[in-house]
């Protein structure tokens, strides 16, 4: 799954010399947060933010002597003079789980996208990546998430498929997660199906233990220091 399949290709982007309250109105109109700066070979220069926006408007507390001069100051102020040139970007070619990975160690909200030689291609968001997993996951589809406690070897994974297929149930996803057990994994396999009872069942014969995946996702979080 690569960055250029799911990114956002049309960009609402910007110059350099537009006024800061022009890109004000733009991300409004465009309910975007991300503002790419680009020059006329639409190489990315910078970006700029909803955030480097709002420090740059004045504060509710400015001295009611100062609002002409603020307002002047403001009317003045350029996207160059805000925007952010220290960019972390992404390739097309990079992976959706490099994007997340980068999302997750930034905390930036979304990437711009450029070619090798610098020009921008598109944008890839939490968003689009949300977008991305949900089609890749199935979730769309009404079903039932099972969780699946298994020992950490080989083969435990095909035991669950074949069982499950064997019951003429269709797969929206199947996953595999660390579990907090030394050698164990948890394996979540999504059922488009509402009706799991006997397959739950089924799968305990087998010797297989089955959690609430809920529970799991909560009780099993590492705790916050």
């Amino acid at each position: 799954m690569f960055v250029d399949k799911s990114m956002s290709k049309n960009v609402i982007v910007i110059d350099k010399e537009a006024g800061v309250l022009e890109a004000k109105d733009k991300m409004a109109e465009h309910q975007i947060r991300h503002l790419p700066v680009t020059d006329k070979e639409n190489k990315l220069i910078g970006v700029v933010t909803d955030r480097d926006v709002r420090s740059a408007m004045p504060s509710i507390f400015v001295d009611t002597c100062d609002i002409d001069e603020e307002k002047k100051r403001i009317e003045n102020l350029k996207v160059k003079d805000i925007m952010t040139t220290d960019i972390v970007t992404v390739s097309p070619l990079h992976t959706l789980q490099d994007a997340i990975l980068l999302i997750q160690k930034t905390q930036v909200g979304a990437f711009p996208v450029v070619d090798d030689e610098g020009k921008l291609k598109g944008m890839i968001s939490v968003r689009d990546l949300l977008r991305a997993f949900i089609n890749v996951l199935g979730i769309r589809e009404p079903g039932m998430l099972l969780c699946v406690l298994v020992e950490n070897k080989k083969g435990q994974m095909k035991k669950i498929v074949d069982a499950i297929t064997e019951e003429n149930v269709s797969f929206g996803s199947i996953l595999v997660a660390k579990y907090w057990d030394e050698g164990k994994r948890a394996v979540f396999p999504y059922l488009l199906t509402n009706h799991v009872a006997h397959i739950r069942k089924k799968l305990q014969n087998m010797g297989f233990e089955l959690l609430n995946p809920m529970e799991w996702y909560l009780d099993q979080l590492p705790k916050t220091q």
